[in-house]
């Protein structure tokens, strides 16, 4: 396929990200099966079995850098002794995910995008984090993460 990926392709995935996670947290609160959530999470949205993913999660600093799939699934749900930092981010749970974006680089290759998304949980306590997002378009047209970093916030605190 040699289309141009477009904002409107990546709002879309933005949004079935988000509610991907706010649904493995919800499965997790009903006690059912997280774990086969959060590897449909990282299967449908990252391209780790297409080639290379760099991926640097909000919440990790000893063990920063995700380039399996098995340390990107820890990082959502926790409980892999391999990283023992991982309490599992999508376990919060969230109620809400948005995000609100800065800019585009879209080529017909790949696009990236930066700017904020807000996480809100339960309590109503909202989240800023930056993001940046890189997207490659895979053999069957579908759009998988190849680069995902996101850090919260500069504060003088």
């Amino acid at each position: 396929m040699n289309k141009v990926i477009t904002e409107q392709e990546i709002i879309q995935i933005q949004q079935k990200w988000a509610e991907s996670l706010i649904r493995i947290g919800e499965v997790f609160k009903k006690s059912k099966d997280y774990k086969s959530a959060a590897i449909k999470h990282v299967d449908t949205f990252y391209g780790y079995s297409e080639g290379t993913v760099l991926f640097k999660p909000t919440l990790a600093n000893n063990r920063q850098f995700r380039k399996t799939f098995e340390s990107a699934l820890s990082y959502f749900i926790g409980g892999n002794p391999n990283f023992p930092q991982d309490v599992g981010f999508a376990l919060v749970p969230w109620k809400e995910v948005r995000f609100k974006n800065s800019g585009f680089i879209l080529k017909k290759e790949f696009a990236v995008v930066m700017g904020n998304y807000f996480f809100t949980n339960f309590t109503g306590r909202e989240v800023k984090v930056e993001f940046t997002f890189g997207f490659f378009r895979n053999n069957d047209g579908r759009l998988k993460i190849n680069l995902h970093h996101s850090s919260i916030p500069y504060s003088k605190d």
